[in-house]
């Protein structure tokens, strides 16, 4: 895809979160939001998929560890082609594959079921350190939230992919700088978080914007070309992205919009689509 099919994919993946959301009456639209053209990018360019097959032994492996945000995820999926968009107005209902949090048992396109801040990425290196033991080429991606690595099975993790030298796995962090509590800063700050991935002994790419499809290509890029250790992108992103009363407002971290509210949520993204469709 070019980058304006990208932006168009994204906003379409962001209309689908809403859409969940409102639905479901509750889940995290904020982190969803400032994932989604993180989520855009992996399933439309970087993975290695196939939703024909999705257990595809060689296929690379995606590990949502921050698993809140699994109605961005969900919203990928579903227009990748795993399971119809219309799925989505089912989320969080009883019977439903799309639950609060991914669950690989029930839902297509899942490799690993997670919510469980921290642990995640702790699947993540197993799998990759997995497919080294089975001389296997698949690489391994997860994408963890900037409050969620004050979890400090997180730096368990890094050590060993570090140690391990995992040059299959990248660890994805989406900064967008607040958490349930508020400003991450102010909870337990995390920063400087790309020194710590260093200490770690990660190759570490700074995203100054992760909304810039351009930018992100270029991180994954360079990503691929590490071959002596695992990449660790700090992707800077802005919470509730593209929602005009939900950007950088950690009130929307886990609640969903009323009525009114998802009518105005649809409304910018709309018009955000509309202003694509004219470039």
């Amino acid at each position: 895809m070019n980058k304006l099919e990208l932006q168009k994919m994204a906003n379409e993946v962001r209309k689908g979160i809403i859409t969940g959301v409102h639905s479901a009456k509750a889940g995290h639209p904020g982190g969803s939001l400032s994932a989604a053209d993180i989520f855009t990018y992996l399933y439309f360019e970087e993975l290695n998929v196939d939703p024909e097959n999705p257990n595809d032994p060689e296929r690379d492996r995606f590990v949502l560890s921050k698993g809140h945000t699994a109605p961005g995820l969900y919203a990928a999926l579903a227009l990748k082609g795993y399971f119809p968009i219309e799925d989505m107005v089912t989320l969080r209902k009883i019977g439903s594959h799309l639950q609060g949090h991914p669950c690989m048992q029930s839902t297509p396109g899942i490799d690993m079921s997670s919510g469980s801040l921290g642990q995640g990425i702790s699947a993540a290196v197993g799998m990759a350190l997995g497919a080294k033991m089975q001389n296997k080429d698949y690489r391994v991606y997860t994408l963890l939230g900037d409050g969620e690595i004050q979890e400090g099975q997180v730096w368990e993790a890094a050590m060993l992919a570090g140690f391990r030298k995992l040059n299959n796995l990248v660890v994805i962090v989406d900064n967008n700088g607040l958490q349930i509590d508020g400003n991450i800063a102010d909870v337990n700050t995390p920063y400087p978080i790309d020194k710590k991935f260093e200490a770690f002994n990660f190759h570490v790419i700074n995203l100054d914007d992760a909304h810039d499809f351009d930018k992100i290509r270029a991180a994954f890029d360079e990503a691929r070309t590490i071959t002596d250790k695992p990449v660790a992108i700090i992707a800077k992103s802005i919470k509730g992205k593209g929602v005009s009363f939900m950007e950088n407002n950690a009130d929307w971290h886990g609640k969903a919009p009323n009525d009114e509210e998802f009518a105005i949520a649809m409304a910018d993204l709309e018009r955000i689509g509309e202003e694509l469709c004219q470039k």
